[in-house]
């Protein structure tokens, strides 16, 4: 049941105000050509514009994922190298006390027998730190999958995160379809409504850093703090 409450608030429905452009292309460029195909295709005669039109937004959603993922996600965070989750362990982070620090790697070696680097190592290796704290923090989102804040605040991260992906994706399709609807097919209605398409998933691409970043941050800070009370 989580994994589809996640599915649909975080993946999906991101992924629905991302397909408009795409979903214009079909309807208004390619919906009697692709219906005409389909005609051909024994066994597939039931195949309609709902059809294609979920086949359309399931792609999207794995596109738009892979967007966020790798482009975005990685870019920001250097995978998780550099993610809050990641950051807020290292001994030279101050957003949380020593004291709670001290008592989150405690908990982390007796919950899962990892060693946490101390302040000495951490300064001649921090990249290998860092690796050992993104194992620890691995087991411990494993240890705090029931907790229903935490799921929430998942989903926020997971919804705005695939929403900046999906606004990239959504903003190439438009400018394809500005192109294809004033001088391949002439459709003023769709042209115009994606020249504000492109105004409008600008606005998350333009902020997508302090997007991702601060919601990154609410959902590190609640992982650590509901991990404590586990």
């Amino acid at each position: 049941m989580k994994k589809n409450t996640y599915y649909l608030k975080a993946r999906l429905f991101p992924t629905i105000i991302c397909a408009i452009p795409i979903l214009s292309t079909y309807f208004f460029g390619f919906s009697d050509k692709a219906k005409s195909f389909v005609d051909f295709l024994q066994g597939f005669t039931w195949t309609g514009d709902v059809t294609i039109s979920v086949a359309l937004i399931f792609l999207m959603v794995q596109t738009n994922r892979f967007a966020a993922k790798e482009i975005f996600q990685r870019f920001f965070f250097k995978d998780e190298i550099k993610m809050p989750t990641t950051n807020y362990l290292l001994h030279s982070d101050s957003f949380f006390s020593k004291d709670i620090k001290r008592r989150l790697y405690l908990k982390v070696f007796n919950d899962f027998k990892i060693t946490l680097a101390d302040e000495d190592s951490e300064n001649q290796n921090e990249l290998e730190a860092r690796k050992t704290i993104i194992t620890a923090v691995s087991q411990i989102r494993n240890t705090t999958r029931e907790n229903k804040l935490l799921l929430q605040h998942n989903i926020e991260y997971g919804f705005m995160r695939n929403l900046v992906g999906g606004a990239a994706v959504a903003g190439i399709i438009s400018l394809f379809n500005l192109y294809y609807f004033s001088q391949i097919t002439s459709v003023d209605f769709a042209f115009k409504m994606n020249l504000v398409l492109i105004i409008i998933y600008l606005i998350p691409i333009l902020f997508s850093k302090v997007i991702v970043k601060r919601y990154g941050h609410y959902y590190a800070k609640v992982l650590f703090e509901q991990y404590l009370n586990n």
